[in-house]
């Protein structure tokens, strides 16, 4: 789910999600800064897969053997993300959620997964959400982009390197974007990633 700065109104937003999410039929794979990092992620610890949509990357960390917690405004992806936990065994608490009214509490979880979501208001909370060495798996749509995949408004997009100014207290372990730089057909474009972790010792 992905936002931006403006006004904002939570009953339309759910609405349009709900709506996208009925319709759709197709589930996307998981979330390439998840898939590119999976070795960095610890043995056991809570995980939040925030604003999840239809939870693949829900999934994936409870396959992982991380105790998941998922997030979405909408009704209609939290229901298909629990028809698909049920089915495939794997104890996850999704629930419907607003993100902007009710951020993740202080220290609540050892991973965050924030994928195609951009709320800039937010980040500080979720690096406050992050335990003592916690990590922060963070990816959505830039401004210096090949194609014309993501948001049509630029608010709704991250400038250059922005991404690497959202969370200064944290410690950056991997980061990616590569703009329009030499071969465009190859490598992940259109794209900023980050892995980055609170500094501490995991408890």
């Amino acid at each position: 789910m992905t936002t931006g700065r403006g006004p904002r109104d939570p009953e339309a937003l759910k609405a349009k999600w709900d709506e996208r999410y009925r319709r759709s039929e197709r589930v996307p794979p998981p979330a390439p800064v998840l898939l590119e990092n999976l070795h960095l992620l610890p043995r056991s610890g809570r995980a939040l897969d925030l604003a999840c949509g239809l939870g693949v990357n829900a999934l994936l960390l409870a396959q992982r053997g991380l105790e998941v917690t998922a997030w979405d405004l909408s009704a209609v992806a939290i229901e298909r993300l629990q028809h698909q936990a049920k089915v495939r065994g794997r104890p996850i608490r999704a629930q419907v959620r607003d993100l902007q009214a009710r951020p993740p509490r202080p220290k609540s979880f050892d991973v965050i997964v924030a994928s195609y979501f951009l709320e800039r208001d937010l980040a500080p909370a979720l690096s406050a959400a992050l335990c003592p060495g916690g990590l922060l798996f963070y990816q959505t749509f830039c401004t210096e982009a090949v194609s014309d995949c993501g948001p049509s408004n630029p608010a709704f997009r991250l400038a250059t390197n922005e991404l690497l100014g959202m969370f200064p207290d944290l410690i950056v372990r991997f980061y990616r974007e590569e703009g329009r730089t030499g071969d465009i057909t190859r490598g992940t474009r259109d794209l900023a990633m980050l892995v980055a972790q609170k500094p501490g010792t995991p408890g």
